[in-house]
């Protein structure tokens, strides 16, 4: 069985096309290399330098793929915020682009990587999925309009697809340039003696989920969650305090943060359930915040970690 990876260079992206190496799909990777590198492409994925809202006709012609994952997107919230334009084009035109490609060539199922940031601020925790959805940045609102697209496409033209919301994911590869998640900034300043700088008083809390864990789930969604949306998360909440004091453990330091005003806009808590994940895609979290932020400060280089 062959899949068709957007965004197969970045962050998230190279993490899936490896396990599904791994599980003996043929990949063939999409991607614009804007944010991805292609040092990221795992050895075996055939590889095409291209954005997704360009022609894609010759490229399912010759490779037709059995399933479409589309991680390709514009996924800055501040940068979302100050070019909606551009956020709309890559996020919303784009997945229509690749969507239109899927059925005119005839593409078994469609998954797509969605994103906690469309609940908006939470009525309860932990949000399943039936949750209001009012996203509070266009980075949100372009993912939800883009899930309204896919569920219209399956309706007319009996499409496939499985949506995967995932809460905040974090790992090995991601940028630590510019914005990006918290964990990997936070490793890169603590290894390099860095102050860590927090925007209000460090207890604000977010459901962080390891990449190798996400990866699975998007393979499991190849043959299970039919026509479904799912979170994918840890369930767990941690705080911004927490990842400070595991980094000092595991570095065998005394980093000291310094606290910041509060961001306006910054949601306080955030917690994702996952047990629809659980019970639909027969998958679940394989690694606690510990294990996979050992995994991912031990993959930066010759570096002591208390056991």
């Amino acid at each position: 069985m062959k899949v068709l990876l957007t965004g197969g260079a970045g962050f998230i992206g190279s993490h899936i096309a490896e396990e599904l190496i791994k599980e003996d799909y043929e990949v063939v990777i999409l991607d614009s290399l804007v944010t991805g590198q292609e040092l990221n492409i795992p050895a075996g994925a055939r590889f095409y330098h291209i954005d997704i809202r360009g022609n894609l006709d010759p490229i399912f012609l010759a490779e037709k793929p059995d399933y479409v994952i589309h991680q390709a997107a514009q996924v800055s919230v501040s940068n979302s915020l100050t070019h909606p334009k551009l956020d709309g084009e890559s996020n919303i035109i784009g997945t229509i682009n690749l969507l239109n490609a899927c059925v005119r060539h005839q593409t078994k199922k469609f998954i797509f990587a969605s994103t906690a940031a469309l609940y908006g601020n939470p009525n309860y925790l932990s949000i399943d999925e039936e949750h209001p959805v009012l996203p509070k940045s266009f980075y949100g609102l372009s993912k939800l309009n883009a899930e309204s697209y896919i569920k219209l496409f399956s309706e007319l033209y009996g499409l496939s697809y499985t949506i995967l919301r995932y809460s905040n994911v974090y790992g090995m590869r991601q940028d630590t340039n510019g914005e990006a998640g918290v964990v990997a900034i936070f490793i890169k300043r603590a290894i390099t003696g860095q102050s860590l700088n927090i925007h209000g008083d460090g207890f604000q809390t977010r459901d962080f989920v390891f990449v190798k864990d996400v990866a699975k789930a998007n393979a499991a969604a190849i043959l299970y969650g039919e026509n479904e949306v799912i979170n994918i998360s840890n369930n767990t909440q941690t705080s911004i305090k927490d990842i400070v004091s595991e980094l000092n453990y595991l570095l065998d330091s005394e980093i000291m943060p310094i606290y910041g005003q509060e961001r306006k806009g910054d949601i306080r808590h955030s917690c994702l359930s996952n047990k629809k994940a659980i019970k639909l895609l027969k998958w679940e979290p394989r690694y606690s915040f510990i294990d996979g932020l050992r995994e991912t400060v031990a993959s930066m280089g010759q570096i002591q970690l208390k056991a």
